[in-house]
Parts: C-alpha cells; sequence; structure tokens
C-alpha cells in the first residue's frame, strides 16, 4: 500500500494547511490499524524553487519530516533526462529572475540562460518592459548573437509572457539564435520542453487562476498565426504518463527502504487527488491510465453539484483524511 497526494487543493489551500491533511499524514507515519509507516510520496504541477528548500518549506507546515525522495514536482523528472543537453546551451523559462536557472544548474545542466539574460543583452528585443534593479543583477552577460541555443524549458509559469513568447519566437524560427530572420543551414530544430499542462489551478483566491498551460496555449497561438501550424512539444506533469512512471519509481524505492521489498505491481497504490486543470479529471485520468487507485477529493476546485466527472474514480471522498481512511480499511478488508 502507496500513496501519492496531490499537494493544492488537497494537503494545503494557497500556504494554509488543511487540518483533515495533518491527520491524514499522521494515519500514513504509524497512527493506522496496520501499526507501522505507510509509504507516500506528494506530487504537484506546481515548482519554482529547488526540491530541498519545498520538502523543509513542506515539513515545517505538516510537522512531519518531508524529504526530497517524497517530494515531485512539474520539472523534478528533468533530473533523469538532464544528462542529454548537460553541455548545451538551454533557455529556462518561468519562476522569479534566475531561481530557476540555479534549479537546473543543480540537475546538472551548465549553460542555462534566462529571458531576462537576453533582455540585458539586447534591450530592443522587448521594448516594453524595463528590467528591474533586481532584474538586472540576476542576469549573465552572454553575446546570443553566437550562442545557439539546443532547448527551451519551461519549468514553472513565465512572469512575463509577453517577453517570453518573443523570445522562444526568435530562437524557434531562427533554430537557435535570438537575432536572425533564417535558421543556418543544417541547423537543428529547437527541441521545446513543458512541464505542468495545467490551464488552471487552485490558490487562496476565490476563482481559480491560469497557470502553464494557459502560457502554453497563448504561445501556441502566437506561433500558429506566424506560421501557419503550432510548434511540437514535449510535456511533462501530471496527467502524463512519464511524470507517473517516475512518481511510481519514487515510491518503490521509498517501500524497499522502509520495508526491504519492491512491490510488482501497483495494484494496491492509492492516488488521492483533486483536478486543477480546465479537464476537470486530468489528475484522475492519469491515475487510471497508470493503474492506480484513484480517490477524488472534494476540497479542490472539483465541486460534485458540477456533475460526475468523465474519468471515474474508483472512489469519491469529502477530503483527504476519508480518502486516507477510506483507503486503508479496503486493503485489510482485501488481506482478511
Amino acid at each position: 500500500l502507496g500513496f501519492a497526494f496531490d499537494i493544492d487543493g488537497v494537503l494545503l489551500h494557497g500556504t494554509r494547511v488543511l487540518p483533515e491533511a495533518i491527520r491524514a499524514l499522521s494515519i500514513l507515519e504509524g497512527d493506522n490499524p496496520l501499526n507501522r509507516k505507510i509509504p507516500y510520496i506528494l506530487m504537484t504541477n506546481g515548482g519554482g524553487a529547488n526540491e530541498e528548500d519545498r520538502s523543509k518549506r513542506l515539513t515545517e507546515q505538516f510537522g512531519f519530516e518531508i524529504t526530497t525522495s517524497m517530494f515531485m514536482q512539474s520539472h523534478t523528472i528533468l533530473k533523469s533526462s538532464a544528462h542529454k543537453y548537460a553541455d548545451k546551451p538551454v533557455l529556462v523559462l518561468g519562476g522569479k529572475r534566475d531561481v530557476l536557472r540555479r534549479v537546473a544548474e543543480s540537475y546538472g545542466l551548465r549553460q542555462v540562460y534566462t529571458t531576462l539574460d537576453v533582455k540585458a543583452w539586447n534591450p530592443s528585443v522587448w521594448p516594453f518592459h524595463d528590467l528591474t534593479f533586481e532584474e538586472k543583477a540576476s542576469t549573465r552577460a552572454i553575446d546570443f548573437s553566437k550562442m545557439p541555443i539546443a532547448a527551451i524549458f519551461v519549468f514553472h509559469d513565465p512572469r512575463n509572457w509577453a517577453l517570453d513568447v518573443q523570445v522562444m519566437i526568435d530562437v524557434i524560427q531562427s533554430r537557435g539564435f535570438v537575432d536572425r530572420h533564417r535558421p543556418a543551414e543544417g541547423a537543428t530544430p529547437v527541441e521545446l520542453i513543458f512541464c505542468n499542462p495545467d490551464l488552471l489551478w487552485r490558490s487562496e483566491f476565490p476563482v481559480p487562476r491560469l497557470g502553464q498551460g494557459a502560457f502554453r496555449e497563448a504561445f501556441q497561438a502566437v506561433f500558429k498565426a506566424l506560421t501557419g501550424t503550432p510548434y511540437p512539444y514535449v510535456q511533462f506533469g501530471k496527467p502524463t504518463k512519464p511524470t507517473y512512471d517516475f512518481a511510481e519509481k519514487m515510491l518503490r524505492a521509498q517501500m524497499k527502504e522502509l520495508h526491504g521489498v519492491s512491490p510488482t505491481c501497483t495494484s494496491s497504490m492509492h492516488l488521492s487527488l483533486q483536478r486543477r486543470t480546465d479537464n476537470p479529471e486530468s489528475d484522475i485520468a492519469g491515475a487510471n491510465a497508470a493503474g492506480w487507485s484513484s480517490v477524488l477529493v472534494h476540497t479542490g476546485v472539483y465541486r460534485p453539484e458540477a456533475g460526475p466527472p468523465i474519468h471515474r474514480p474508483t472512489h469519491e471522498a469529502e477530503n483527504v483524511e476519508a480518502a486516507v481512511l477510506w483507503s486503508i480499511d479496503r486493503e485489510v478488508n482485501r488481506a482478511a
């Protein structure tokens, strides 16, 4: 038995910890009929910080130790593929100033640049924004006319959509450069990677907010208007299969560390989630596709009065505590 929890809307509302989340994690930490710790991980389509800092903050919020081996954010999966671009220049989008540059470097990427670097190199690249003192201080002096970008990673929600869309289009259409109308002969297409498909997400604001999926749609709409076709891209984040495969590896590793065994199937894994995207069942769809049991809780964006979900969960629960109790009771009865 193992659990993978979404965070926003399930364990937290913005920065506020849901009281039932504390009780649910207490059960998994050992206060349960099995009298032992039950493996669990926290999954989020959010990001924008390194895993160590976020794990420490979650530990403070919940009162239980959340290690980096128990926490997966949208761009964590890039740790397993960063070697492909370890020595190539890449653009990293999203987050504040150069925070995600440092995150990308911790994953093994060695030549990481931001759109703020591009703006500092040539302010006319987007004349409708002036760098603040803090933004300017976070930049690196690079000549982008001689620096071909190999890939663009949208790690987290961009802060300046207009600047980022403009630079992305420049780099993609020139196959690597910012200031060229046409690509060099034989130039390789720039790979584009998004880490979070969520069109909407739940915060402390009463109405859901636009997420990285909305930025992707905005970029594709502009690119298609210019070229006639959308640009091919790689998508990570829930509910994509690579993200669930990565989460399963994390759970298996934790199970082996705690109990010395690694399960051979995922039929007893439970996913306690609510939807956070334009598709009300994106998380449930991903869990079901992965062969996991899925529990849809009613503390997030989903509301029962809106009608039944298209992708039916294994179970629905009022909150995460009820979901955990149902899952454990189901497993105990199955074992009996």
